[in-house]
Parts: C-alpha cells; sequence; structure tokens
C-alpha cells in the first residue's frame, strides 16, 4: 500500500470519527500517526506539529493534518491529500445533515440528540488536552511556569493572541 493511500486512508477515518472538533480529535491523531502500523512521528514531533497548528489561523485538526501531511510525504502533496482527506467526511455528512435537519428540525428528538451530544463533546476535547500532556510537553520547570502562566490567561479570559505573543516571547527569551 502506498505511503498516499495510507495517509489518506488514515486522515479519513480521523475526519469521520473525531467527533467534536480539531481538540477532541487530537488523541485520534495522535494515534493514528505516532503508533503501529504507521510510525510516521514521534511523540515529540506530533507535539511540536500541534503547537505549530495552534499558532496558524485555522481549525487545528485541519492545520495538523496538514502538517503531518507534508512532514510525512515532505511534498505539497501529502498536505494536500491530508487536508483533503480530514474534512472530506464532514462535508459529506453536513451536507447529509443539513438536508436532514432542515426537513426535521421542528420535531422534540432533534433537541434530545443535541442534549446528549455536549456531555460528549467535552469528555473528548478533556481527553485531548490530557493527552497532550506528556515528558515531551514539559521537559523542565520553565515548561510548567509557560504553561500555568497560559492557564492563568485562559482563566481570567485574556485575549488569545496577546496571550500567545507573550507567552511566545517569555520562551524566546527563557530558553
Amino acid at each position: 500500500m502506498s505511503l498516499y493511500w495510507a495517509l489518506f486512508k488514515a486522515f479519513f477515518i480521523i475526519g469521520l470519527f473525531g467527533f467534536g472538533g480539531g481538540y477532541a480529535m487530537l488523541p485520534m491523531i495522535n494515534q493514528k500517526v505516532t503508533q503501529a502500523p504507521n510510525f510516521w512521528l514521534t511523540a515529540e514531533e506530533f507535539s511540536d506539529i500541534v503547537a505549530i497548528s495552534e499558532l496558524t489561523p485555522g481549525p487545528v485538526s485541519i492545520n495538523t493534518a496538514t502538517f503531518v501531511g507534508f512532514r510525512v510525504t515532505n511534498s505539497v502533496w501529502g498536505s494536500l491529500l491530508a487536508t483533503v482527506a480530514v474534512c472530506l467526511p464532514s462535508f459529506i455528512i453536513m451536507l447529509t445533515l443539513t438536508k436532514l435537519y432542515m426537513k426535521y428540525r421542528s420535531g422534540k428528538n432533534a433537541d434530545k440528540i443535541f442534549a446528549g451530544l455536549k456531555p460528549v463533546i467535552l469528555g473528548l476535547i478533556a481527553t485531548a488536552g490530557i493527552s497532550l500532556i506528556s515528558k515531551e510537553t514539559f521537559i523542565d520547570w520553565k515548561s510548567y511556569v509557560i504553561f500555568i502562566l497560559a492557564f492563568a490567561g485562559i482563566i481570567k479570559k485574556l485575549d488569545p493572541i496577546k496571550m500567545l505573543l507573550a507567552i511566545g516571547l517569555a520562551g524566546l527569551l527563557i530558553y
């Protein structure tokens, strides 16, 4: 099986079963690219790619797919393929669900379905955050300080762009 087909298949499956958006998809992406049978990236490389994906505009799962596709194939075609593969299932599903929603939106069951999905999505997002905590993330005491400062900024609802710039500058200065 070619590398491109394996890449497409992996990211199509991620796009198909990665419910909850970008952060909720990260554990699945991590598993597909750092573990058997692929072993395309190390945990540290994946962590770096996620960090870069966070800093660039756009959904983190799409950015991660784009970076992984390029890193694995060393080509723009791999980047494009992984990006299309991760987006294609959502496009097809949303097209279908939009038609169904427009037809049945006033029913009681629609509200029940959405009420049931909310806690699942929260759990998936929490799992994504927890899965990124590893020895590659916290390399020394300084990385813990940066994490605590970033977490405090989120709690205080600071402007995310200013916070990213400040934390990036802090990382530049202390490393």
